[in-house]
């Protein structure tokens, strides 16, 4: 049985949203992660209190507070607009965005505890043999944390997938534009005799999840014997 034009629609959106989800959060997170980790400064607990603001949040408060932002009359989508005529507002950038915002979390808690991990003295060791910042982070602390690294990502694309309340505030629910499987579920629950059609989308999505968190074990326990060999 073939993917209705629905099906291909939401799904292709749903998997392009994610992968750029996870590629522009995940530098971020790392950094951030890397901060939080190995760090001590005035208002730490104030950052990590903001990057996980949205896990608390109302995904809908996130949306609208995305809205009043990157909105065409916001400061900084006004701006974006006239200086560079980009518009993240309902489209699918914006999905990207939302999203975004939403998994930013997982992925830093992810990082931040894999990186707490690596030994601190391998750091001091490689410091004492004239390693710099960049050199200890990039052959120590980096591939040390990856399996973490790892776990982010999956995480933060897990979460893309799955991203409802602050994606339709903010973007709105539009086909080919903003409808993701999600968005897309849930018009099919308001159009009365669509169950079978909304039965598909739900086995398509859990399909899809289980298939990257498999993908992601299988991957770390590569990465784990790698390291231990």
């Amino acid at each position: 049985m073939g993917l209705t034009a629905l099906e291909s629609e939401a799904l292709g959106l749903s998997l392009r949203v994610a992968l750029w989800c996870v590629v522009i959060s995940l530098p971020a997170a790392v950094a951030v992660a890397w901060i939080l980790a190995r760090k001590e400064f005035a208002g730490k607990a104030v950052l990590d209190s903001i990057v996980h603001l949205p896990l608390v949040l109302p995904p809908v408060v996130v949306g609208y507070g995305l809205l009043l932002l990157l909105g065409r009359q916001g400061p900084l989508g006004k701006w974006l607009f006239e200086t560079f005529g980009l518009s993240i507002a309902f489209t699918w950038k914006g999905a990207v965005v939302a999203s975004a915002v939403m998994a930013f979390p997982l992925m830093v808690r992810a990082i931040r505890l894999s990186i707490e991990a690596v030994d601190f003295g391998l750091e001091a060791a490689a410091r004492t043999l004239g390693a710099g910042a960049w050199g200890v982070f990039f052959s120590i602390t980096l591939p040390l944390a990856w399996p973490g690294i790892l776990t982010g990502m999956v995480l933060g694309f897990a979460r893309s997938l799955g991203e409802f309340g602050a994606t339709i505030t903010f973007v709105s629910n539009i086909p080919g534009e903003t409808r993701t499987l999600p968005l897309a579920l849930y018009g099919l629950t308001q159009i009365p005799g669509s169950e079978a059609a909304a039965l598909r989308l739900i086995v398509i999505s859990t399909l899809l999840a289980f298939a990257a968190l498999i993908a992601s074990e299988l991957t770390a326990r590569r990465i784990r014997a790698r390291m231990e060999g």
